[in-house]
């Protein structure tokens, strides 16, 4: 690594830091703005909004979100300077080829590729549970569904359940109905009043139920009061509350999709989506440092006014480009990895196409 590498890198990683500072600013003052009333209307302390929300839960979220343009708006924002004040030209004219002047921006990528790996698998599903449960209690209540309704579950290969109505802040089921079957014959049906969940023994309370048994052509009645048991099932799989995915854990999304396999409760996209994203999004950061050298390399009149503008334009199209295809995900069937590959490999080849135009 020579002087020009430690050059860059350092010019690359200071605006880039210098640009999440300033992102910074501008997404509190407008959150601020848009929910101080929510604030105050659900007696949220200053403590609590500025340590919980903001430094812990909703400035991590947002800069996560924003990283692939912020890193874009640095890149054009230095590079265009460094092509406006001559610097780039005796570079390349003393011999370093425009692939080996590529190395810093490969290497400064690779930082932030890093950080933000790390940081969507580990970091920012908890301060993301942070701000959900915040969001949940001081911003929008309202919007916080307590119970799910007409829920169908498979909890294993033969076992299917059925909840009418499940309360999720006591933990309890109304009108419950168990099936087991061998096959395709039914084997025994339960069908109980009330199922509450037992969080010391970590079992499910059965309350007034009918079981019935089949055995070939004999069946037989049962009927208590109450019973213990336990079942693949937890109350947290009846939470509906917005971006509770995002929430997750690795480990926890993980085991939520293995269980999703067996239940089909129609979720399934919504868990995949928020998989494939953690692991392939960071490669934002290659992609778009690629496509913001190509751009800003080259000296123009004006400056880097146009540069800068054409970045800023390029970046939010990325992301809006991002939205379109989770939506086509969600509700249009699209396959979730395709739906996170084809904004990156759309990307990386209009990269790639700029990297061949880009005077060298």
């Amino acid at each position: 690594m020579n002087i020009i590498d430690r050059y860059i890198i350092k010019k690359y990683l200071t605006t880039f830091l210098f640009t999440v500072g300033i992102f910074v600013v501008i997404i509190v003052i407008f959150d601020i703005s848009e929910k101080l009333d929510d604030f105050l209307k659900n007696k949220a302390t200053m403590t609590q909004v500025i340590l919980h929300y903001y430094a812990v839960g909703s400035v991590p979220f947002f800069l996560n979100m924003l990283t692939p343009l912020i890193n874009f708006i640095a890149v054009i924002f230095f590079t265009s300077k460094m092509a406006d004040q001559t610097e780039i030209v005796p570079i390349l004219s003393g011999g370093m080829s425009f692939n080996r002047f590529l190395r810093p921006y490969m290497i400064s990528a690779f930082i932030i590729f890093a950080f933000t790996l790390v940081s969507n698998l580990y970091i920012i599903p908890f301060t993301n549970k942070e701000k959900v449960n915040f969001e949940n209690v001081y911003v929008h209540p309202h919007k916080v569904s307590s119970s799910t309704s007409s829920t169908h579950m498979q909890i294993d290969s033969n076992t299917y359940v059925y909840i009418d109505n499940f309360d999720t802040q006591r933990a309890v089921g109304y009108n419950f109905v168990l099936e087991i079957f061998d096959g395709l014959e039914l084997k025994e049906k339960l069908i109980a009043d009330r199922v509450a969940w037992d969080s010391v023994s970590g079992k499910w309370r059965i309350e007034n139920y009918t079981n019935r048994i089949i055995n070939g052509l004999k069946e037989e009645m049962q009927k208590e009061e109450r019973k213990d048991t336990t079942l693949d099932m937890r109350p947290q799989d009846f939470e509906a509350y917005e971006n509770i995915f995002t929430a997750l854990t690795t480990k926890e999304l993980d085991e939520r999709i293995k269980k999703e396999e067996i239940r089909g409760t129609g979720m399934m996209s919504e868990l995949q989506l928020e998989k494939y994203k953690r692991w392939i999004n960071p490669f934002s950061a290659f992609i778009l440092t690629l496509m913001g050298v190509s751009l800003s390399s080259k000296k123009v009149r004006g400056g880097i006014g146009l540069s800068l503008g054409i970045g800023i334009g390029l970046s939010f199209t990325y992301l809006v480009f991002n939205q379109f295809s989770t939506m086509f995900a969600l509700k249009g069937g699209l396959h979730p990895l395709l739906a996170v590959l084809i904004p990156n490999v759309t990307f990386l080849l209009v990269s790639l196409i700029l990297l061949y135009k880009a005077p060298k």
